[in-house]
């Protein structure tokens, strides 16, 4: 009797493992998700948070992919590369994810790219600018399992600085950034390019992050030099103390910034000083596409504030990996195949040709604000600034 009792338990608790454990993760498909939702960039990570879940609902209210409902796990890495080293191996071991997405920066997601690269499970990055996301500097070699939908820093970069002299007319530039892998990356693209189409790179000071408040003293020196332009690399909320102490020390040179500027924070930090200040970015606001008009609605009703560059972008990676899913099944390197075939994929944030190494290749767009509101100025589409370079 003792026997059989044994063997029936068994049974049942395998019959309940069965109708709680597996089925249900049958029946859903698990996508990661990390953002620095709390802490210091706590808009940007919100922000990113907000879009992909819009897309989740999007989604799951159309059928799910394939029929099954998609789970979103999420996760706050509040800037922290340890906490999101921890992350990922929480989704990889604990949550059992196929794929994943960065609504996170440089930092957290350049240390995650090797183990979800070792794990091969695909990532693919909202915004993070670092070449090392989508590279092995150890190796040597491409993270092939980890897409970039933004665009990486040295190519943003370098879209600014055509924009600026060809466009802008601009020839002597200082340039202020912050000391970070995002403000490095972003200030050495814009310098280079820059010095190729013959402008003159003043000076390039960098300033200290997190924590740097006062501005003046760099941009005492900067007017000093009385640049026709300024590239300042930052983040929303350095971006607005530089324009307005900018305006304050009656500095007129014009202000460019990149994807860090674009944020209601910004506007609403900066105020009357971002008036004029021109940005590269991964959003353009009057792109007539009924896909971006429609999300930029839905946002706003939503979450009762416009979007912005950063969660744009984060809606467009998770959109990316429910297509290739959706294309390929829910097993990774049939993900990972189905990325890597990409093509001419019509994006929130432009229209995607093709991913080189994992690099992103589509126009920057260039935004100016007008009456507090980011407008459409222009967009960078030359074949030979947006195009990755080949990475050795």
């Amino acid at each position: 009797m003792g026997k059989n009792f044994g063997i029936g338990a068994f049974v049942l608790g395998l019959s309940i493992f069965l109708a709680t454990g597996m089925v249900f993760s049958q029946e859903t498909i698990k996508i990661g998700f990390f953002a620095p939702i709390t802490g210091p960039a706590a808009a940007d990570g919100t922000s990113a948070k907000n879009a992909v879940e819009l897309g989740l609902k999007e989604v799951n209210e159309t059928g799910g992919i394939r029929g099954k409902k998609v789970e979103l796990i999420i996760y706050d890495d509040r800037l922290n590369p340890q906490e999101a080293v921890a992350i990922a191996n929480k989704l990889i071991e604990k949550d059992k994810v196929i794929g994943v997405v960065s609504g996170s920066y440089s930092g957290p997601t350049r240390v995650t790219a090797p183990i979800f690269q070792k794990a091969q499970i695909p990532m693919v990055v909202g915004y993070a600018v670092h070449p090392d996301v989508t590279w092995d500097p150890k190796e040597k070699k491409p993270n092939d399992f980890i897409f970039r939908n933004g665009f990486l820093g040295e190519v943003e970069g370098a879209a600014a600085a055509e924009f600026a002299v060809k466009n802008l007319k601009a020839k002597r530039i200082s340039i202020i950034f912050m000391d970070n892998d995002f403000g490095r990356a972003i200030s050495s693209g814009f310098a280079e390019r820059a010095e190729k189409l013959g402008a003159t790179i003043l000076t390039r000071q960098m300033y200290k992050f997190p924590g740097e408040k006062d501005f003046r003293p760099y941009l005492t020196r900067i007017k000093e030099g009385n640049p026709d332009l300024i590239f300042a690399a930052g983040y929303y909320n350095e971006a607005a103390s530089i324009v307005r102490q900018a305006k304050e020390l009656g500095i007129t040179a014009q202000i460019m910034g990149e994807e860090g500027f674009d944020s209601p924070k910004f506007l609403e930090i900066a105020g009357p000083a971002a008036e004029g200040v021109i940005i590269a970015t991964n959003l353009d606001r009057d792109d007539p596409r009924p896909l971006v008009q429609n999300f930029l609605k839905n946002y706003r009703k939503t979450y009762n504030e416009d979007a912005d560059m950063v969660g744009a972008s984060s809606y467009d990676a998770f959109m990316i990996l429910v297509e290739a899913i959706r294309k390929a099944g829910t097993d990774p390197k049939a993900i990972q195949k189905a990325l890597l075939e990409t093509k001419d994929y019509n994006g929130l944030t432009g229209k995607i040709s093709r991913f080189i190494q994992g690099e992103v290749v589509k126009p920057v767009q260039i935004q100016i604000v007008k009456e507090g509101k980011f407008r459409r100025l222009g967009v960078v589409d030359n074949i030979e600034v947006i195009t990755p370079p080949p990475k050795k």
